[in-house]
């Protein structure tokens, strides 16, 4: 074979090869950025529908839509955190100034009165909590340390933020801005069809948000309700935080009643732990679980089933795949990442027997 062929094609891959690297690298460099975009993208396809009954129904102008809907959004967002920050400023004074060693008494008594508890029901869990050093591990002196640096990541918050809302006006004033973008890497020839699918994933995965959005308000409605009932501290938080937590699919309702579980504990530190802490601390989980049933027999599948178009089981193995591959964010992902690939499968393999069993819904 001629020398000059084969140094040629070992540049060629090396140059290939190195280009790879170089965009690898790029990309980890803005990973901000890439970031960004892809919030953008989100907030774009969930205010797709409001810029679109503003445009058909109450005939406004695109810009003037697609402002009202960006207000209308932002209002919501500073809405939510002019409620909830105050109060988490108002507990993190209380933690900055709290006696720590009080705190410290306060949650070994309670730890005393759950060993006590347990012992009369000749459940001794005294000597694996201390072999374990729960109680000695515990820094509560890193409590204020840590709200410190909570308030020094705000800075970069306000940066992500407005850089988000800039990006998502433009997304929803010119719709086709991502997808224009997209076309210039694919051949002629496939653009009409491309443009067809990326349409129908705009339309699927927008009513698959705003779904979201629904679910996570039907679970605060309801953890608001109970924490409320039962006077447990700042229920409006923990209900928040419970029902955010729930976008994590499996994981996240774990996380989220073992959170509820604690914060209702922590609440009534100093009363008595059988009469007061132990039922409180049961009805809210019963509270909590109700809340969790009701969304995974009702909220779920209506929106899986109306927005995604797939079966239950289907969109289950794909969660799961998605987290074994990728972790949390995999899991996150899985649902809209899996639309997409079956609407593209659709239009480009529809002849295929397998791809028309799982797209016939679509």
């Amino acid at each position: 074979m001629n020398p000059k062929i084969i140094a040629s094609g070992i540049l060629r891959a090396i140059s290939i090869l190195l280009g790879v690297a170089l965009l690898f690298y790029f990309l980890y460099k803005i990973q901000s950025v890439i970031v960004y975009i892809a919030i953008a993208a989100v907030v774009a396809l969930i205010g797709r529908p409001i810029v679109i009954f503003l445009r058909r129904r109450l005939k406004f102008k695109n810009t003037l839509a697609v402002i009202v809907t960006m207000v209308l959004m932002v209002g919501l967002i500073i809405g939510l955190i002019s409620m909830f920050v105050p109060l988490l400023v108002k507990q993190g004074q209380n933690l900055s100034l709290l006696n720590i060693e009080e705190l410290q008494l306060n949650i070994e008594n309670l730890y005393r009165e759950v060993i006590d508890y347990f012992a009369i029901n000749d459940i001794d869990i005294e000597k694996t909590i201390k072999e374990s050093n729960l109680l000695s591990g515990l820094d509560f002196g890193a409590i204020p340390n840590f709200l410190n640096s909570l308030i020094g990541t705000l800075g970069s918050f306000s940066i992500g933020f407005f850089s988000v809302v800039f990006i998502s006006f433009f997304f929803l004033k010119d719709s086709k801005l991502f997808e224009d973008s997209i076309m210039v890497l694919i051949p002629d020839n496939k653009e009409s069809r491309l443009r067809k699918s990326m349409n129908k994933i705009k339309d699927l995965l927008s009513r698959y948000f705003v779904g979201l959005v629904f679910q996570i308000l039907i679970l605060f409605v309801i953890y608001t309700i109970v924490l409320l009932v039962f006077g447990i501290e700042n229920a409006v938080v923990i209900a928040f935080l419970c029902a955010l937590l729930n976008l994590i699919p499996y994981i996240g309702p774990l996380v989220g009643g073992f959170l509820m579980l604690l914060l209702t504990m922590t609440s009534n530190l100093g009363q008595d732990f059988s009469s007061v802490i132990l039922p409180k601390t049961i009805y809210v989980m019963i509270g909590f679980i109700i809340g969790q049933l009701i969304d995974n027999f009702f909220s779920q599948p209506f929106i899986f089933s109306s927005s995604v178009k797939s079966h239950p089981l289907e969109i289950f193995l794909v969660i799961i795949i998605g987290g074994l591959l990728f972790g949390v964010v995999g899991m996150i992902v899985a649902v809209p990442s899996y639309t997409a690939i079956k609407v593209i499968l659709k239009e480009f393999l529809a002849e295929n027997k397998i791809v028309r069993s799982l797209t016939k819904d679509l």
